[in-house]
């Protein structure tokens, strides 16, 4: 019985996601899936990887992993990056591969703001194996199953994704918006349309330092974020804060919108998410557990999440007066602000 019951919730799984993308706990860690501006948002070769496990306890669960890479092109006030996400759901092993091809310009004012419009271009291929589903035509009266008299023969499914975003920031406070499937692609691996509807998002967040913690004289860095998002019928908002006392950080957030019902379509209460990190030289390494607090309780197993970032600074010189733009501290990153630069 309990098998069933499994294999049942893994089928509604496969259909609750056909319609939505994967999220990532860790939003500021996977910057380019977040949104396209952001990328060359730093001076530096930046390789970033992320792997999520959602609800293992169900052995049905959501698996997705991204790596990104971007850069900084100062002399074109640019920045390029490309983005790649593998995520496979359900017992039916529904897979997403994507590679996305992303573009930022940065335009700097006076008063030391940034504006950063971006694009992001995509290929995506979607398959599923149709025979791992249960259909009404298996199920017996006396609990036995048979095989299904429906036969699927799919191909994967190739389809094209467009999406744009925007960021405006300086070095101590960044707030942008995202908006991807603008095209409204065709992702249907049976005859028929479905379409992928739009996602978007609104972000920001706030950079503070702490002095004086009376450990020798260390400091620390406070930086409060959010992330609402809206795709379909499915809306969520996260908010929490990390707290940096290098090379250690600590973070805290949550996730779902408490003035919402339990309906449906919409996790009103989702989850409590605490993070570790280690921010070394040139790597930064953050590990994640979601507290499932919806009425999926946690028997599902929650969710494990880890980021790897790796960077390689490329500026060799100070640039010229006017080149630098300087870049959304996420956490506090010395190697990125400008008057270290300078020095």
């Amino acid at each position: 019985m309990k098998k069933t019951w499994l294999l049942i919730f893994g089928t509604l799984l496969t259909c609750w996601v056909w319609a939505q993308d994967p999220a990532f706990s860790q939003y500021y860690s996977a910057p380019l899936f977040l949104n396209p501006a952001f990328a060359g948002s730093t001076p530096s070769y930046r390789f970033i990887s992320n792997y999520r496990n959602q609800w293992p306890g169900v052995g049905a669960g959501f698996k997705t992993a991204a790596f990104s890479f971007d850069m900084m092109l100062p002399e074109l006030r640019s920045g390029v990056g490309v983005l790649f996400m593998s995520d496979q759901a359900g017992t039916a092993s529904l897979k997403s591969n994507v590679i996305n091809l992303l573009y930022s310009y940065k335009i700097s004012t006076k008063s030391g703001w940034v504006i950063s419009p971006g694009l992001s271009f995509g290929l995506g291929r979607r398959s599923i194996d149709f025979n791992k589903l249960l259909f009404y035509d298996q199920l017996n009266l006396d609990g036995t199953q048979t095989p299904s008299g429906i036969i699927f023969t799919p191909d994967p499914k190739t389809y094209f994704d467009f999406g744009a975003g925007l960021l405006i920031y300086n070095s101590k406070m960044w707030i942008g918006g995202s908006a991807n499937h603008l095209n409204d692609p065709n992702r249907s691996l049976v005859d028929g349309v479905t379409r992928l509807p739009l996602k978007w998002s609104i972000h920001g967040g706030m950079s503070f330092r702490i002095k004086n913690l009376g450990m020798r004289g260390r400091t620390a860095d406070l930086l409060p974020s959010f992330n609402y998002r809206s795709q379909g019928r499915f809306d969520q908002l996260d908010i929490g804060t990390y707290l940096m006392i290098e090379p250690v950080v600590f973070g805290l957030w949550y996730r779902g919108i408490p003035i919402h019902q339990d309906v449906a379509d919409n996790v009103s209460q989702d989850a409590i998410i605490a993070n570790l990190g280690f921010k070394l030289s040139k790597f930064d390494i953050m590990y994640s557990y979601d507290i499932t607090v919806s009425k999926l309780g946690s028997g599902a197993g929650g969710a494990h999440e880890i980021s790897i970032k790796y960077e390689i600074n490329r500026l060799k010189r100070q640039p010229k007066k006017g080149r630098f733009i300087p870049c959304p501290a996420f956490y506090h990153n010395h190697d990125l602000n400008l008057e270290k630069l300078k020095q």
